[in-house]
């Protein structure tokens, strides 16, 4: 994909990846060689039929190929920035067995582009059921959620904690991946669904947890927000952040618009950030941007990343310094931080996710100069809300418990997304809110679901 060069783009907010022109989309649709049973398919967590999409791009109906998307996506311009088709649809593609898998993402974006500057066209609504459904929590789990169920003809209400619906979208990944326009315009066509959208709305304190049983059905997709934190000593200092909180000042509170917007947020000459998933790039490309010099620390080998190859490539090329096979021990100062000690760390065998242990190597420790420090180590459930709802039963890591469907351990209450999964990938979480709002609609119809 064509993209910003890096000098130019570390001194702004501006989207990276420029995306393919139309006579590439056409030349790379029509290397589809339609399989009779495409795995593709099978690949993507919310069944979009991929290879009628791709044939209409081929014919050059791109208009055409954003509808039969949205037949199953609400969301094409985000899932075709976001999401990792390298590990699912594209990975599945039979042409990349010998060479290269048709570029599934690319071309979603592009008529998803498309499509939006050309007109959208909204999918059909089915005849009103009068039942009434409150999804709470309009990250992408919520909205497929919504949409999903405002299409069967139910009248949803949307409940957000926030003054901005989104979610991660909207608070998490910053501009320069997933444009907050694009994002504002497929929550407005969820919106245009019907849903009904009740911002500033905290479960439990602005609705009580008994109004919203009162409800035919009730989808809990509430997210992974509550952030996970490295434990070590110094980590209550000024200067040290949450990649939760970091993000979420950049991108809800126009941080990265200074002065603009005086927004509390310290911007490092010395940063650094410590994982290395997707979060972890994330926060480390945005201070970076905000004028630091940027060490992302991670415990593993490079080969370990969690991160998408494509985002760590990015990074690389942003100056973005990484120090592999090394933990965090404790960081330094008094007040205000001067610098994180870290250990050195050997591999050992694998652990349950297939990576190697890592071990701490005895007399190895060294320091590194910071007056930011960013934990990105994980995040998981807020159970916040979830421990309010009597009967709801949650799993060790306060997760809901849900079946493949959705269903938890109450007859009309359903989870989806970060909520029930622990933190995944937003597709991931589009493919449960998925689930559970046909599951919804199946009980609601009169079904057996």
């Amino acid at each position: 994909m064509r993209r910003r060069a890096a000098e130019d783009r570390i001194h702004d907010f501006l989207e990276v990846d420029l995306g393919m022109t139309e006579e590439d989309a056409v030349s790379e649709a029509n290397r589809c060689i339609g399989c009779k049973k495409p795995l593709c398919i099978h690949g993507c967590p919310v069944q979009i039929d991929i290879p009628a999409f791709i044939a209409r791009v081929a014919e050059g109906d791109f208009i055409g190929a954003a509808e039969k998307i949205k037949e199953q996506n609400m969301l094409p311009a985000i899932c075709g920035r976001v999401c990792p088709q390298e590990t699912q649809c594209e990975s599945t593609c039979i042409l990349s067995k010998k060479g290269e898998a048709i570029p599934i993402g690319q071309l979603e974006r592009l008529v998803a582009d498309i499509e939006r500057k050309r007109g959208p066209k909204l999918p059909d609504i089915g005849k009103p059921t009068g039942k009434n459904v409150a999804v709470v929590g309009s990250g992408p789990a919520g909205l497929t959620a919504s949409a999903e169920l405002a299409k069967e003809g139910h009248h949803v209400t949307l409940y957000e904690s926030l003054h901005m619906p989104g979610g991660v979208l909207t608070y998490g990944i910053p501009a320069f991946r997933l444009p907050k326009d694009i994002v504002n315009f497929e929550i407005l066509q969820v919106l245009s669904l019907g849903v009904e959208l009740r911002t500033n709305h905290f479960i439990g304190r602005s609705l009580h947890v008994h109004e919203l049983l009162r409800y035919d059905a009730v989808v809990l997709a509430t997210g992974a927000g509550l952030p996970y934190f490295m434990d070590i000593e110094g980590e209550n200092l000024n200067g040290v952040f949450s990649a939760n909180e970091f993000l979420t000042r950049i991108n809800l509170m126009h941080a990265d618009e200074f002065p603009t917007y005086d927004t509390p947020v310290l911007k490092g000459k010395n940063v650094v950030v410590v994982g290395g998933g997707n979060v972890a790039m994330d926060a480390a490309r945005v201070a970076r941007r905000l004028g630091g010099e940027v060490t992302l620390v991670y415990r593993r080998r490079e080969e370990d990343l969690p991160a998408r190859l494509a985002e760590v490539h990015h990074a690389q090329e942003e100056g973005i310094s990484f120090v592999f096979c090394a933990a965090p021990i404790r960081i330094l100062g008094e007040k205000s931080l001067t610098g994180i000690e870290c250990i050195r760390m050997r591999m050992d065998i694998l652990d349950d996710s297939g990576r190697p242990n890592p071990i701490p190597i005895e007399g190895s420790l060294f320091t590194i100069e910071a007056d930011v420090v960013i934990g990105a180590v994980g995040q998981g459930p807020n159970p916040v809300l979830l421990r309010e709802i009597e009967g709801l039963t949650l799993g060790k890591s306060g997760n809901v418990v849900t079946l493949e469907t959705g269903e938890t351990s109450l007859p009309h209450v359903f989870a989806a997304g970060d909520a029930a999964t622990g933190a995944a990938t937003v597709i991931l979480a589009m493919g449960t809110g998925k689930r559970a709002a046909q599951t919804v609609n199946q009980r609601l119809k009169g079904g057996s679901g």
